[in-house]
């Protein structure tokens, strides 16, 4: 074994487990496996170069092969604040696998890559693994790699149940409402953003692009989506509805249908049962951006009764080819297919990366079951409150905190309302998923909020009438942790599935409510979860808006994974009421800390 680090990196909790490096590589290319209907599936096979039976991990996903296993990438692995780093590079570390006694193939299913099409891809993988068990250097055990789409391929074939696929490592798995994911976890609040347009747009995925004949459902909705205002504000989307789903076809199926579904629910909540071995899942603090694998992850990790491991990385995207986490997979596969005594199950069920306290800490459950929830209010003169309103008093109504924001089609200029804490006394532990309570009204019949939490600091300022002390010193920095969102039209509650901490949404077209204008409403905003250890002098910072924009042109942006949200085309009014009638708040999920 390799001597454990003094400390270890945000993105592996498990630096120093590793075992001597023991075998060459044999590799065979392009092998065409034939599935149940006949249909053709391409994988890479590499597997240890000497005698003797090996268990096998299957890497299975959209994201082209070509660029994987090891013969493309021979360098140094890229972090993800290189101008190098691709997403795509998922599949996991050949070299490193195979050296230590398994197998690693990197398979496409079928309509991708040097895949036949045709046919439905639903037991693509049962039938891979099914194969590759029967292989003559293969023991008989199978698990799979890779994260994002390999992930999320790992979740379907657990689904599936085929005999020999023994335990899975999905990390970043994508939502687990839906067949490899799905609206919900992909648009929290029914606010819809652009990780898909940015995503096709790197051709990771290669498809035919043909002619498609709509339904007569499908084609009305296509009409409506054509005369969308907010989409037509957007020439990128635009172009891609005029192409009736030649071009981007999953993007295309969104905008033509940008709802949740009440049956892909209730299905995905039966199949939770169907998942009977062994799943090590997780995410990074840095997924709340594109949400779905950050969603997906927690919400798999809460709805399985399995063996199972949860983590949560820090705030920095992995590295490509894929790198990180390797130690950990390997000590999950050495406990479970080499019967190696890695610790691994005797450890608590969840780790999670605390940004501000740069650690990795432990729980039981997540969200935490020591969690203490804590309101903080939205008041008067920007700030966050830990005393509540009183009522029956001058709390009883307050005027409320208003912006005007513009489109982006006359303005880049995104406008906000902002509340602070006072500076902390001590420091304060927030880990988990959080909400935020609005009492607010708009003058149109739509609008998105975008909630923003953060970490402001360090402060040892007052506030006083003295000249230099009346505001807050706007030399601070400031640390983005995680975002929340929600479509006012969504405002509609699901009260059996809804926490105080996760307020669920329908989402559905049914459940759609437009706003009436000026009327106050309640708005219940997910913010999705984080770690964070607020530095005492610190304080608590919220952001709400309804606008984020691309930070190139033509619809570009510097990373995919950091997408911007379609936004109104109206000039909208937003008021924001605090009082003791109307209490907005933040709900936060803080976990005392131990005696120092």
């Amino acid at each position: 074994m390799s001597p454990k680090p003094l400390f270890a990196s945000a993105d592996d909790p498990a630096a120093g487990h590793d075992r001597a490096a023991q075998f060459g590589i044999r590799a065979e290319r392009d092998v065409m496996v034939a599935m149940r209907d006949g249909v053709k599936i391409a994988v890479d096979i590499y597997r240890p170069d000497a005698p003797g039976r090996f268990p096998a991990l299957l890497a299975f996903g959209v994201h082209n092969k070509e660029i994987q296993g090891p013969e493309y990438f021979s360098g140094s692995s890229q972090p993800a604040w290189s101008s190098l780093w691709t997403g795509h590079m998922e599949a996991g570390d050949t070299r490193f696998f195979v050296s230590r006694g398994y197998g690693h193939l990197i398979g496409s299913p079928r309509g991708f890559g040097k895949s036949e099409d045709g046919g439905s891809r639903e037991w693509d993988s049962y039938d891979l693994i099914e194969w590759i068990a029967q292989l003559p250097w293969c023991d008989g055990q199978v698990g799979m790699i890779g994260i994002g789409a390999f992930g999320a391929e790992q979740i379907l074939a657990a689904k599936r149940q085929p005999p020999h696929l023994k335990a899975i490592f999905p990390y970043d798995p994508r939502g687990a409402y839906g067949s490899l994911g799905g609206f919900r976890d992909e648009y929290p609040g029914g606010v819809l953003h652009l990780f898909r347009y940015l995503l096709d747009h790197s051709s990771s995925a290669h498809r035919t692009q043909t002619s498609i004949a709509l339904s007569l459902e499908r084609e009305a909705m296509w009409r409506e989506a054509m005369n969308d205002p907010d989409f037509k504000m957007y020439p990128h989307l635009y172009n891609v509805l005029t192409q009736k789903g030649r071009h981007m076809p999953g993007l295309f199926d969104m905008l033509i249908d940008p709802y949740d579904n009440e049956n892909t629910v209730n299905r995905s909540e039966a199949e939770f049962a169907k998942i009977k071995i062994p799943m090590y899942t997780g995410a990074g603090w840095y997924g709340y951006t594109y949400k779905t694998h950050l969603n997906g992850a927690q919400a798999y990790f809460s709805n399985i009764d399995t063996p199972k491991k949860l983590i949560l990385t820090g705030p920095a995207q992995l590295d490509r080819p894929l790198c990180a986490l390797r130690d950990e997979a390997l000590r999950w596969y050495d406990h479970w297919f080499k019967g190696i005594e890695t610790g691994i199950m005797r450890e608590p069920a969840v780790r999670y990366w605390v940004m501000g306290e740069n650690k990795w800490r432990q729980a039981d459950d997540w969200p935490l079951p020591e969690t203490q929830w804590t309101k903080l209010y939205l008041a008067s003169w920007e700030r966050l409150k830990f005393e509540p309103f009183v009522p029956a008093s001058v709390d009883d109504e307050q005027p409320p905190d208003a912006f005007i924001q513009m489109p982006p089609t006359q303005t880049n200029k995104i406008e906000k309302l902002c509340f602070f804490s006072d500076p902390l006394p001590e420091d304060v532990l927030v880990a988990g998923p959080s909400a935020l309570i609005l009492y607010a009204s708009i003058d149109q019949e739509d609008t998105n909020w975008i909630a923003c939490l953060k970490d402001v600091g360090p402060d040892v300022s007052v506030r006083t009438v003295r000249e230099g002390e009346r505001e807050r010193p706007g030399t601070l920095a400031a640390r983005e942790l995680t975002r929340g969102w929600l479509k006012a039209s969504h405002r509609a509650l699901d009260p059996e599935r809804s926490k105080p901490w996760r307020p669920w949404h329908p989402l559905t077209r049914k459940a759609r409510m437009p706003v009436k204008p000026h009327q106050i409403n309640e708005y219940a905003i997910e913010i999705l979860s984080t770690a964070n250890l607020f530095r005492k002098q610190h304080r608590i910072g919220l952001e709400i808006s309804f606008l984020d924009l691309p930070t190139g042109v033509a619809g570009a942006t510097n990373a995919e994974y950091v997408p911007y949200h379609v936004a109104s085309s109206k000039t909208t009014l937003h008021k924001i009421y605090h009082d003791a009638i109307r209490p907005s708040h933040l709900l936060l999920p803080i976990i005392p800390l131990e005696d120092k």
